[in-house]
């Protein structure tokens, strides 16, 4: 009798045990990469997305054990680049990069149909724009350009990556919290736009400061102030003032660079990459050190918590672009309320 009873107890346990496992919803397995993956960087190399994405790249490889190759397909202010990654086939071997600003603004301004809500976001940092002048410019302080920019509307030559890059989103801000106008000369890049003020090309660059930061250091380049409501603080130069210091009401958010995973990916990759952020990138000392040495913000994020980081900026540009009439979609029909 104690025999029967035994077994009818085993019996229910399994039972029960199966039942309790069907109840859990399936779990993606860990997620082994057979061949190299593509990282596309949709701007010139040497800028802040391929800066970042390097180091990101160079970590990642050592948690999923493939080679990961970084390729630079600049053009149409990023939109190209990510397209690729769109249209690429969704095994997971394709990712886009860049900043979380421009995947949720591309549609505004009409240079991409996508949306924030068809990417998986694996951030890392964010960054920061830079109002830099030539060495040997005049002008000492913003106020010395915002007074020359007055005396000679339109006439100030500004150098940045391109419409919708973070240098324009920067030099629109403050054209508009200014009440200046300038001239807007374009690039495939931030590196590029950097370098055309220090040759004397252009005469303001408002590039993010991880891509000025060298020729700051190597007096090529001076910093008038970080579009920011704080100093930005640099390991081996001195701390670069905020904008607010003269326009207190300029308003700033933080603009956040990663990794974009294209919706509709097999669940294990997107589920592998979750768990290296939530394990590893969030202590990343790789990623730590770019961003002392950079000056950029430390600050990996994915999942919805990204999206939650991100939106600020992106409801800030799209908004730029639509006040400053550079909107083909207005951003209210797009999901994106008025800040």
């Amino acid at each position: 009798m104690q025999g029967k009873l035994a077994i009818r107890t085993a019996v229910a346990a399994f039972v029960l045990g199966t039942l309790g496992l069907a109840a859990q919803p399936a779990i993606a397995q860990q997620w082994k990469p057979t061949k190299p993956i593509t990282i596309i960087v949709p701007w010139a190399a040497g800028g802040s997305t391929d800066q970042v994405i390097r180091v990101t790249a160079a970590e990642l490889e050592k948690e999923l054990g493939q080679k990961i190759v970084v390729v630079n397909q600049p053009g149409a202010s990023g939109s190209i680049g990510t397209k690729g990654a769109m249209e690429a086939t969704k095994d997971g071997y394709t990712w886009a990069s860049g900043a979380a600003k421009d995947i949720g603004t591309y549609a505004v301004s009409g240079l991409l149909d996508t949306k924030m809500a068809d990417w998986n976001f694996y951030l890392t940092v964010a960054n920061q724009s830079v109002v830099s002048v030539n060495a040997n410019s005049p002008y000492k302080t913003v106020a010395d350009l915002i007074a020359a920019m007055k005396a000679k509307p339109g006439q100030i030559t500004i150098a940045t990556a391109g419409v919708n890059s973070s240098g324009h989103f920067g030099s629109e801000a403050l054209a508009r919290a200014a009440g200046v106008t300038y001239k807007h000369v374009t690039y495939d890049g931030g590196n590029p736009a950097v370098i055309s003020t220090v040759s004397g090309e252009t005469e303001v660059t408002t590039q993010l400061g991880v891509e000025q930061v060298e020729m700051i250091r190597g007096k090529r380049l001076r910093a008038l102030a970080v579009l920011a409501d704080k100093p930005l603080e640099v390991e081996g130069m001195a701390a670069i003032e905020p904008i607010t210091k003269t326009i207190p009401s300029f308003r700033t958010e933080a603009n956040y660079f990663g990794i974009f995973v294209p919706k509709g990916v097999p669940a294990e990759v997107t589920a592998t990459l979750d768990k290296i952020w939530a394990e590893k990138m969030k202590t990343n000392a790789a990623l730590k050190k770019y961003s002392a040495e950079k000056g950029a913000l430390f600050g990996p994020e994915h999942g919805e918590a990204a999206k939650k980081a991100a939106f600020p900026a992106i409801q800030g540009a799209a908004w730029i672009l639509q006040e400053g009439g550079k909107a083909k979609v207005s951003p209210d029909t797009l999901g994106i309320p008025k800040p």
